[in-house]
């Protein structure tokens, strides 16, 4: 299993100490650094930044929002951000939530997955260097109607790789799925080693239905896992749980809640229940209070140094390939020396 370093997004203004945290994760021998973005910060501006000032990260999104940006301006971000890091780019690409897609972008979010499905093959057209053409139910280029003067394009640019990595986002079962029919990789969302047996048959899945002959040992599954060292095991937990109660209680609305539902699937759906109903109806603080230490001990890493050593095994022993760690210089510093026994103290 290999480390990542999560930068997320930005909050109110842009976080201290960024830069130091990814030259520390360089220097570790960090694999791999993510961005992400919801409706502030873009996801890609800061890779660029980043990756201007390393010379070894893979630097992924993790996500890009689809409706943020048009097949063909995605792609060309990526070709673009591959050729300025040397091939170290990799294509995170999620359709985040309908709050966000209507509510901020001003576009349908209905058939996410088929909407996808499209979204993807166009992305891979532009990176083999083919004419842009499509005609599907959430996507048509050239443009009908119009001026008519629209006319199949290719890339200017030739692409650095035509096989540039791309990954998905994905907690539902068929999107999973998905993932593994059209992807390189699954960006999963609060998934642990409890629910392991869950993911790699909804991944067995996909690659059944698979159609271009990629092997599936060659698939990464890259999950984003929040680490708090602290000997104190309560003390860590509540540090945690204004994140938790926020995605399980509030990112989403009552029944279309993806981070809910990846949650109560490893048995919480009465907590679940409990911190949505509260955090919905303005009671944020008690929201947290409700989130049990048993559901932050499952989706995340937290206590003593010994503590999460002993729990790393499971990881290790799951479907994922890379710990996309969350958490400050202590946490990155102590997960480099637990997976990687050699890494630089």
């Amino acid at each position: 299993m290999k480390l990542g370093l999560s930068l997320g997004y930005w909050g109110s203004r842009p976080p201290e100490g960024v830069g130091e945290l990814v030259a520390e994760a360089e220097r570790l021998g960090v694999d791999s650094v993510w961005t992400s973005e919801a409706y502030g910060s873009d996801a890609l501006t800061p890779l660029a930044w980043h990756g201007a000032a390393t010379s070894r990260l893979r630097l992924g999104t993790a996500i890009a929002q689809m409706s943020a940006r048009t097949p063909a301006a995605t792609a060309m971000a990526a070709i673009t951000l591959d050729h300025l890091s040397g091939g170290r780019f990799v294509l995170g690409l999620g359709a985040s939530g309908p709050q966000v897609v209507e509510g901020w972008y001003g576009a349908p979010y209905a058939r996410p997955l088929a909407r996808t499905r499209e979204y993807v093959e166009m992305v891979r057209t532009v990176l083999r260097r083919e004419a842009l053409v499509h005609d599907g139910a959430h996507y048509r280029v050239p443009l009908e109607g119009g001026t008519g003067l629209g006319k199949p394009l290719r890339s200017t640019v030739r692409p650095l790789r035509a096989d540039l990595p791309i990954m998905l986002a994905a907690e539902g079962p068929k999107n999973i799925s998905l993932a593994a029919e059209i992807a390189d990789g699954w960006l999963p969302f609060f998934l642990t080693p409890h629910d392991d047996g869950f993911a790699r048959e909804r991944l067995r899945i996909g690659f059944d239905a698979r159609t271009d002959g990629a092997d599936p040992a060659l698939f990464e599954v890259v999950c984003p896992v929040n680490v708090v060292v602290d000997d104190d095991v309560e003390a860590a937990a509540d540090r945690l749980r204004p994140m938790i109660a926020l995605y399980v209680g509030g990112m989403g609305a009552k029944g279309a809640n993806f981070h809910l539902d990846a949650v109560a699937r490893l048995g919480f759906e009465a907590e679940c229940a409990a911190i949505q109903d509260a955090y919905l109806a303005g009671r944020k603080e008690e929201a947290m209070r409700l989130v049990p230490t048993s559901m932050v001990e499952q989706i995340a890493l937290v206590g003593s140094r010994a503590k999460i050593r002993d729990e790393l095994a499971a990881w290790e022993d799951s479907v994922v390939t890379t710990m996309i760690v969350v958490g400050d210089a202590t946490a990155l510093r102590t997960m480099a020396v637990l997976v990687e026994p050699g890494a630089p103290a």
